[in-house]
């Protein structure tokens, strides 16, 4: 309860207070000071007492936030290791190029973005001269960069400026279909050599550097690679960090303490329609949001211009009022005259009115119009450098600029300049003047700009590629170290080939099984990496655990509950899975980024991810693209797949899209395999194709399902049709010459109800039906839709499809676990009539047949399906269709 003064209770009123008088005395003592010097003093010493004794070892809790300044004092900047003034040219000759890269190509319509390299030019300028490691290094890693992907163009210009682009390369920027076009963001898949990361679906460059810089640490406890030399930089919008998953994992990056990691946080405060948070404080708000999850902060907010002014600021009215002020008020003082921000800033108490009076007109233009400290080198590089002296936690850099910098009055925080593609002739000689660039006015017209180099011998080139030398060779630059890997025991395959017997078995299991055996393979085991989101006994993980052992950096400081037990939980610092809680998105930002090792760190990793299938393409479809885009390879499993598998779970969980969903993914091979000895073939064809000696830049999407059922051996020679995604599992045997026949299409569960289909329709109606395995709708589909292409080019190829039903008597039937739409994918390019059934709809909750039949899946709805269908044709006679109906009770 309150005392009777009011005091709102507090956790410190459940411990004991051992000297009540000395509490009581401090109290006194600071409300004194409130009273006296007021309560800004009072506040100022309660911190610097808390930093005091933060900094003796006493365990207190750490402020969130701090003073709207710079975390490191101009006196405690460490010397500049650099030519300032070179770099300074070399920052004025890429911020040139990439707003006439722009604007040249705004004669063509295709757009582009100025302003935001404009306001971070030097955050990226100071890491290529400074800090950012190469791959021609020692390790050939180098560091890993997340490029912000609007600022794109500053980097396509820096490429040229060493050599790695020419003009030609500038004047295609967003018109790729010629084949010397650049990109318009950063994409591996469309400029391999540059980009590493693809970095514009905001929100997942940040997430991803997280799991990047986790998986590096993985890599180098698992003895691996030693991955210590590799740091991860990620460069991010201050309005990116909007999206959810930009802050997704901060508490693990921290928990875990990568060190190895920096997040650069372009603090322009505007997103892309107006301010970031236009009534409060973007960074202040990040400074609290990444402090409270563990990060070390470091705060790059003022240009040198306001030394002066915090030297004059003897009451502390100059931080309070910077502290005050919203950003979208800020951004306003940032564009106008300095009669506005005399009244309206300076005005707002006599102490600054008293400190604007010792300013010249030039010093207030200059701070509030461009002074800022992601726009000076020196800050930058403290900022960068206190970031990677800092050990035990990872670090953000806040560094503010001013959105547009230095492409003139008529873009700089402007709201609706991220919509501005160019500049006009008069804006490019005022930016000319401003870099002092020698270039002519001559030059410069209304129609073209020039892109301008100072000469391959130039100081400046030699300067930049002399720095670039010394830290490892060219950055951004994606390095492939192609090394195929051996091909696994075929005996591990063979068990799977025999099958299971009479004892049922669900394919989730099967999988499991067949990697566990993998993993065990003397040449290519250690390479898996196994990767859950908190569901691995569903899937019958569990197994894995003693074996294999749950990554975790400090490996195991606790007893297990169940260390008595065959299966217990062992976590390992070298553990081989990564089990990751409740986030589907982290898994898959784990995946990717080991999908991707062969590239980033020349270590060939083979990632499965096996999820809960609802939650895969539904949830983190954006990051199946971004691994797409990444190049990356592995297995993504969808297990307990399927619409009807999931007894009572509900429409929340039944999953009957994924394959529709996945079959959009170019890069995505998406099979739904019935029997364990097509996944042992499946797997085995992945292996080859992505990790053997022509390996292709492709992932396997794989479904299983949670339904034991016996798993029978393997038929002879049907291997082919497998991997092409179609083979004849039971042929019918027609009880008459004259039987009416049709062919039974099914994937993954459903082949049990066509199975038991096909079987009513010979005994109860004299229906002869044979039985395919169609393990993959899609790639059928994907094969069908090149022999489309072929045909355009005047060559003449029959889909495999279409081959293999060639002549198959009767219509044929379709049936799925999915959405009719997934098996409809191939309808075109079959020659009898179709048909198909499908889980379209919501699911329920029920048990599987009763969900089925809900569905009109299950045997008795195929059996009148069938006969509908051969009903049509005249094939058998309309009463049958309806006695079915009745006799099923349909």
């Amino acid at each position: 309860m309150p005392d009777p003064v009011g005091k709102l209770p507090s956790e410190l009123d459940q411990l004991p207070d051992r000297d009540a008088e000395e509490t009581a005395e401090w109290a006194a003592s600071l409300d004194a000071v409130a009273e006296h010097a007021g309560p800004h003093r009072a506040a100022y010493l309660m911190r610097r007492t808390l930093q005091h004794a933060a900094s003796a070892g006493v365990p207190v809790p750490a402020l969130l936030e701090t003073d709207y300044v710079n975390t490191i004092p101009t006196a405690a900047e460490p010397a500049f290791d650099g030519d300032e003034a070179m770099e300074q040219r070399i920052a004025g000759w890429n911020r040139w190029n990439a707003a006439a890269m722009v604007t040249r190509g705004a004669r063509h319509g295709v757009g582009g973005h100025i302003a935001t390299f404009a306001s971070a030019a030097w955050l990226y300028e100071t890491g290529f001269n400074h800090f950012f490691r190469g791959k021609e290094g020692p390790d050939g890693s180098g560091d890993q960069l997340y490029i912000q992907g609007h600022a794109s163009p500053g980097i396509y210009a820096r490429a040229f400026l060493d050599g790695r682009l020419t003009e030609e390369h500038l004047d295609n920027f967003r018109q790729e279909a010629g084949g010397k076009g650049l990109p318009s963001y950063p994409h591996p898949r469309r400029l391999p050599w540059l980009w590493e990361f693809p970095t514009v679906s905001m929100g997942l460059g940040p997430l991803s550097a997280i799991y990047q810089a986790r998986f590096n640490r993985y890599l180098a406890n698992r003895g691996i690679k030693d991955t210590s030399g590799s740091h991860v930089w990620a460069f991010l919008g201050d309005g990116e960090m909007d999206e959810p998953e930009s802050t997704a994992a901060l508490a693990l990056a921290a928990r875990e303490g990568l060190d190895n990691l920096t997040f650069v946080i372009n603090c322009n405060l505007q997103r892309l329609d107006g301010p970031v948070r236009a009534n409060f404080k973007i960074v202040q708000e990040l400074e609290s949001q990444f402090r409270g999850a563990g990060w070390n902060v470091v705060k790059s907010l003022w240009g040198s211009a306001w030394d002066e002014l915090f030297a004059l600021d003897t009451t502390g009215a100059l931080v309070r009022r910077l502290r005050a002020v919203p950003d979208a008020q800020f951004q306003t003082y940032a564009t106008r005259d300095v009669a506005y921000i005399r009244e309206h800033f300076f005005g707002a108490e006599p102490a600054l009115v008293e400190l604007s009076k010792l300013l010249s007109d030039a010093k207030i233009d200059e701070c509030f119009h461009s002074s800022r400290g992601g726009h000076e080198a020196r800050k930058v590089y403290a900022a960068y450098r206190a970031a990677l002296a800092h050990k035990g936690a990872p670090t953000v850099v806040l560094a503010q600029t001013v959105k547009g910098y230095t492409l003139g009055t008529g873009f700089e925080s402007r709201n609706a300049n991220h919509q501005m593609k160019k500049l006009s002739g008069e804006q490019f000689r005022t930016m000319r003047d401003l870099l002092e660039l020698p270039i002519p006015d001559a030059k410069l017209t209304e129609d073209l700009v020039p892109y301008w180099h100072p000469g391959a011998d130039s100081p400046e080139v030699r300067y930049l590629q002399e720095r670039r030398a010394e830290l490892g060779g060219p950055a951004p630059a994606r390095r492939v170290h192609a090394v195929a890997l051996p091909e696994p025991s075929e005996k591990t395959f063979q068990t799977v080939y025999k099958g299971s017997g009479k004892q049922p078995v669900a394919t989730t299991m099967a999988f499991v099984r067949l990697v566990k055996d993998l993993m065990r393979d003397k040449e290519t085991g250690r390479r898996w990496v196994p990767i859950v989101p908190d569901e691995a006994r569903t899937f019958g993980m569990e197994a894995l655990f003693p074996s294999a052992g749950i990554y975790s950096p400090l490996g195991q400081t606790y007893d297990p509950v169940d260390r008595d037990q065959i299966m217990y939980y062992k976590e390992a610092k070298d553990g081989q899975i990564l089990n990751e809680g409740i986030t589907e998105a982290g898994s898959m930002a784990d995946f990717i980024a080991a999908a991707t090792s062969y590239a980033t760190h020349g270590e060939t990793m083979i990632p499965f991810y096996i999820f809960y299938s609802m939650f895969g393409w539904q949830r983190t479809g954006d990051q199946m693209w971004q691994l797409a885009d990444q190049l990356g390879k592995g297995f993504i499993v969808g297990a307990t797949a399927g619409r009807t598998t999931l007894t009572g779970e509900g429409l929340q969980h039944a999953d009957g899209h994924s394959h529709l969903l996945a079959s959009t993914n170019p890069a995505s091979l998406n099979y739904d395999p019935a029997f364990a000895y097509e996944l042992a073939v499946i797997v085995k064809d992945g292996l080859r194709r992505m990790y053997g000696p022509d390996a292709e830049d492709v992932f396997y999407y794989l479904t299983v399902y949670n339904e034991p059922k016996p798993q029978p051996a393997m038929p002879e020679g049907v291997e082919e049709g497998i991997v092409k995604g179609l083979y004849r599992f039971k042929e019918g045997v027609p009880a008459r010459a004259d039987a009416p026949r049709l062919q039974l299409l099914a994937s993954g569960t459903a082949i049990h109800w066509v199975l038991e289909a096909q079987e009513l329709l010979a005994a109860e109606w004299g229906v002869t039906a044979d039985v395919w395995s169609a393990t993959s709708w899609g790639e059928l589909r994907r094969d069908a839709l090149e022999c489309d292409e072929a045909l355009l080019r005047g060559e003449s190829r029959v889909p495999y499809v279409t081959r293999a039903l060639e002549g198959a008597p009767g219509p044929v039937l379709a049936v799925s676990d999915w959405m009719r739409q997934v098996p409809d994918q191939i309808s075109q390019w079959v020659e009898q009539d179709w048909s198909s059934l499908g889980t379209d709809g919501f699911g329920i909750s029920d048990t599987r047949d009763a969900a089925r039949r809900h569905f009109g899946v299950d045997a008795r709805s195929i059996a009148v399906a069938a006969l509908a269908q051969l009903a049509r044709r005249g094939e058998v006679p309309a009463s049958a269709v309806k006695e079915a109906r009745e006799r099923y009770g349909l």
